[in-house]
């Protein structure tokens, strides 16, 4: 029997452990669940049948599943469970981490006999819910095929290359997203000012080549409407898109566009808020219009 371990139960991770459960039922293997709230692990082991357990116990996993804010929080967990850790055992980072971080923790896990692999995920909460998120891979090609069967949270799986790679496709993936949500959020406000109306504005965007899935999707379901549902932090995005432009000054890169849309991702976070969705970085192109996007 196979022991597998999930740490992080967020929005994002609540589901996917969940997924991980099923499959484990379905193949005779059991699924241990950890959150730095403790009540929540015992919640989701009665919901989906998993076991709530501890640090140590979740380093003795065969394989170990984390999904964290940030890389700072695996080092965290990581510190603590490295005396317990099992050799043989995969660490699959399901975190939207950083690739020099990868690299860090991928050594430190390597001298322990321990594989690990960056393997971020894209597709939104809704995604999770569905089990069909995106995810990104680094590290060792092999490691991969010997844990796929379990990435039971999965409808795409890339292997995009060595340790930190991973990292590196999801931060600049998020980046493209704050560019899009940034500049179609200016054009509107704009359009705006100018009494254009809005929804139909959107209508000819979408169906044109300005599209995007701001524009096709969080734009009219979430700005529109007002509602900006908390689904992934403004902040959350930030930080991603900083990772994005770090990439870039260490491989010695030129992307300003991408720069300039992770400082005003970062002024947005500190006056919009952190904790609100990242939708409502619009928020701040509208004080600067005086224009609300609805």
């Amino acid at each position: 029997m196979t022991t597998l371990a999930f740490l992080g139960l967020g929005a994002m991770g609540d589901p996917m452990a969940a997924h991980l459960a099923t499959h484990a039922r379905a193949h005779g293997h059991r699924v241990l669940v950890w959150n730095r709230t403790h009540a929540k692990a015992g919640a989701h082991a009665r919901a989906h049948g998993t076991q709530a357990a501890t640090l140590t116990e979740v380093a003795a996993a065969d394989v170990i599943f984390t999904c964290l804010p940030t890389s700072a929080e695996v080092d965290e967990v990581m510190s603590q469970m490295r005396p317990h850790l099992r050799p043989g055992a995969t660490w699959v980072d399901c975190t939207s981490g950083h690739p020099d971080a990868a690299t860090r923790q991928a050594a430190e896990l390597a001298a322990l006999g321990v594989t690990f692999l960056d393997a971020p995920v894209s597709g939104g909460t809704v995604g999770a819910q569905q089990g069909r998120l995106t995810v990104m891979v680094g590290g060792d090609a092999a490691a991969l095929e010997a844990v796929r069967p379990h990435l039971a949270f999965a409808g795409k799986v890339v292997h995009v290359g060595g340790t930190g790679a991973g990292f590196a496709v999801k931060a600049v993936n998020n980046a493209l997203l704050g560019v899009t949500l940034w500049a179609t959020g200016e054009g509107l406000a704009v359009l705006g000012r100018a009494g254009v109306n809005l929804g139909a504005a959107l209508d000819v965007i979408n169906a044109s080549s300005g599209r995007s899935n701001a524009s096709e999707n969080l734009i009219p379901q979430r700005v529109l409407t007002r509602e900006f549902p908390a689904t992934f932090a403004l902040g959350l995005l930030a930080k991603d898109a900083g990772i994005a432009v770090d990439l870039t000054q260490g491989v010695q890169g030129s992307a300003p566009v991408l720069a300039q849309v992770a400082a005003l991702l970062r002024a947005a976070q500190h006056v919009v808020g952190a904790h609100e969705d990242h939708t409502a970085a619009l928020k701040l192109i509208e004080a600067m219009n005086a224009k609300e996007i609805r």
